[in-house]
Parts: C-alpha cells; sequence; structure tokens
C-alpha cells in the first residue's frame, strides 16, 4: 500500500484528505505543523507528500528544501492561493506538482497517481535496473546518485529526472514538447525554454566540453538524444 503523508494545520481539511485517500487505498499520516512534517519526512519512507504552503510555523517553502536536502520523495503543494511567482518559487524549492483549493478530489487523486507513478517509473521501481553505467557515467537510481568516473555530481531533482529519462532511452530523440511533458508534466508551471536551460546546466557538470558533449546529443531541428554509444 503506498504511503502519504499530509502536512496541513488545518485539522479538517487534513481528516477529509485522509479520509478520501484511505478510502483509496492509500495509507496516510498527517503532520499539523512544518516541523512535524519534516520530522516525518526525514525519518519514515512516504511515496508521497501533501504540502500545505501556509504552516503556522514555517511556510511550505522552507519545509519543501528541508525535505529536499535529504530526500527526493515527490511533493504536492496544496494552496488557497497560487500566484506565478509561488509556482517558481514552489518549483524552486523542490515541488512536483502543486494543485489549489478548492479542488475536487477527483483531481487530487489523480495528480496523486500520477505523480507516484512518473517516481517510480524515474527511480526503476516498476522493475527497470536499477543502474546506468555508459562511458564513464554511472547513475544509481535508488539513491539518486551520479558518478563521472570516480567523481559523485551533486544534481537538483528536476537535472536528475532529466537525466534519468534521457539515459533511459539511449539513441531516442525527443522534442522538447515531449521532454518537457515527461519531465515535468503536462500542467506544470513552466516554459519551453526550460528544457534547454536544463540541458544546458548538466551539460557543464557532465561533459568534458560543453560546447561539443559526448552524452546530450542536440539533434538539430528535432531535439535531444542521450549517446547509445
Amino acid at each position: 500500500m503506498k504511503r502519504i503523508l499530509i502536512i496541513e494545520d488545518d485539522a479538517s481539511i487534513a481528516e477529509i484528505e485522509r479520509d478520501y485517500l484511505q478510502a483509496h487505498h492509500y495509507e496516510t499520516e498527517i503532520a499539523a505543523c512544518g516541523q512535524d512534517g519534516v520530522k516525518f519526512a526525514l525519518e519514515k519512507d512516504y511515496d508521497l507528500i501533501l504540502l500545505d504552503v501556509m504552516l503556522p510555523d514555517m511556510d511550505g517553502f522552507s519545509v519543501c528544501k528541508s525535505i529536499r536536502s535529504q530526500k527526493q520523495t515527490p511533493i504536492l503543494f496544496v494552496t488557497a492561493k497560487m500566484e506565478d511567482i509561488d509556482k517558481i518559487k514552489g518549483f524552486a524549492a523542490g515541488a512536483d506538482d502543486y494543485i489549489s483549493k478548492p479542488f475536487s478530489f477527483h483531481e487530487l487523486l489523480a495528480r496523486v497517481s500520477a505523480r507516484i507513478s512518473r517516481y517510480e517509473a524515474l527511480t526503476g521501481n516498476q522493475g527497470r535496473r536499477d543502474e546506468i553505467r555508459i562511458k564513464g557515467l554511472r547513475i544509481l537510481l535508488s539513491s539518486r546518485q551520479v558518478f563521472l568516473g570516480d567523481k559523485e555530481i551533486s544534481l537538483p531533482n528536476k537535472e536528475f529526472e532529466l537525466l534519468v529519462f534521457l539515459a533511459q532511452n539511449p539513441g531516442k530523440v525527443f522534442s522538447k514538447e515531449q521532454i518537457l511533458n515527461a519531465v515535468w508534466g503536462v500542467d506544470m508551471f513552466v516554459e519551453m525554454n526550460t528544457v534547454a536551460v536544463h540541458i544546458n546546466r548538466l551539460r557543464e557538470k557532465l561533459e568534458r566540453v560543453s560546447a561539443n558533449p559526448e552524452y546530450i546529443l542536440t539533434v538539430w531541428g528535432i531535439g535531444y538524444k542521450f549517446t547509445d554509444a
């Protein structure tokens, strides 16, 4: 059974979310403040975290950053209002998605299921091998570590997910739109140039000469592919 942590200070909302998710076969736990939420998230294993932005002791962005410093559990922001700048702050803090109140529980269930499925696909929990090796590059899916030779390369959440998506499909060409949908999701508040920006950041960290890449190759007029050599 999948486990979900609900970080929400409004007891009535938290209990409604809990009851609905449990009715659909999710195991849930509630943290009523940010500090407890961080404590639970780091000490236990969850398949997804529902995180309210407005909490009494610390805001959701800070909670998200604290969790992201040690774990990559999918985080879905739940908020009464999400302006564009807040969306940017949320994704920068490491959030995977957001849902604005009031929302339908059908939408909540769909987003929860989609985020868990995407995370499992990216981390190899659906039967894929746990390690990818190619040309001196080693990607450990479960621990979310990347090594270039003997050197460990630190990657933020989305850079890691982008690298895994491409590396799990060597030689296959993807358009920017296909990459955006696969890694960020079709309903995410991101622009198309986000893909190019993240590709460039990955190249700076992985390639000996970023202008002449060995791993992430540009297919002019189409998109990108991961080397199959």
